[in-house]
């Protein structure tokens, strides 16, 4: 009787949540078809909401900024929190395809695993690479695979890229914990290390996420000059050369300028 009742208070509730989201989706595609803010009533009619509906869904998306209110009071329009997730996909996937070529060049270059990765919050998200069996080290993130910033070279670019208040708010969120005994756990040192990175414009990681790999990378920046993905090459650490800095440094601005940025900054590749 117990679970047959549990049961039956799920359904309900399941059901509740996917007509909530459905009644979201018609509010937004309502508004997507105006530039204008768009009235309550306007929105009640168009999606065949009754208004109270429409206006208590509205304002859970104004709280989560999904949508905004209009200067007219009482009207509404599309919010930036969706501008920030559509920016987000974009860089991805146009990222990815401007890198494709060029990861190949590199690898045939190098010899070497190539990775292509995106920041999410506090972690490095690894999302393609070019590598062959012959590179003679095992891969060691997979794709999709996450790694803390301050033990990346990617990620380093990105901490480098940050005010030095967001910096220190990381190492106090993450308490910078070490993967291995060349890991950098001290504030003081990592900050010395992004001021390195920032002076280079590329970035190392000396043994410090996988014992026995080193890795150098180099930033992509589009149309707005805004960092979105870092291009690193991996190898056994008696086989790291500085001599691919350069063609890494040049692969990344390559990607970029594919991206549409063609302005050069300092610190930054």
């Amino acid at each position: 009787m117990g679970p047959r009742n549990a049961a039956a208070e799920t359904a309900p509730r399941e059901k509740t949540a996917i007509q909530v989201i459905d009644r979201m989706m018609k509010l937004l595609d309502a508004l997507a078809q105006s530039s204008e803010p768009v009235s309550l009533k306007a929105l009640s009619l168009w999606t065949d909401l009754h208004p109270s509906t429409a206006h208590r869904i509205l304002n859970d998306m104004v709280v989560g900024r999904f949508v905004d209110r209009g200067e007219t009071p009482g009207t509404y329009r599309l919010g930036m929190r969706l501008l920030e997730l559509g920016n987000l996909v974009k860089a991805r996937l146009s990222v990815r395809e401007a890198a494709l070529e060029p990861m190949r060049d590199l690898h045939r270059k190098t010899g070497q695993t190539v990775n292509l990765s995106v920041r999410q919050g506090d972690e490095i998200v690894y999302i393609d690479r070019s590598y062959s069996e012959r590179s003679g080290m095992q891969v060691v993130r997979a794709i999709g695979g996450r790694a803390p910033l301050h033990l990346t070279s990617s990620g380093k670019l990105f901490l480098a890229n940050d005010d030095p208040r967001v910096v220190r708010s990381y190492a106090t969120r993450t308490g910078l914990a070490g993967h291995t005994r060349n890991s950098i756990t001290d504030l003081t040192k990592l900050e010395r290390e992004l001021s390195l990175v920032r002076a280079r414009g590329y970035a190392r990681d000396n043994e410090e996420l996988e014992l026995g790999v080193r890795c150098i990378a180099a930033g992509i920046r589009d149309d707005s000059g805004r960092l979105v993905a870092g291009l690193s090459v991996s190898a056994p650490a008696e086989r790291m050369q500085d001599e691919w800095i350069e063609d890494l440094v040049t692969t990344a601005a390559r990607i970029s300028s594919g991206l549409g940025h063609n302005r050069a900054e300092p610190g930054t590749s």
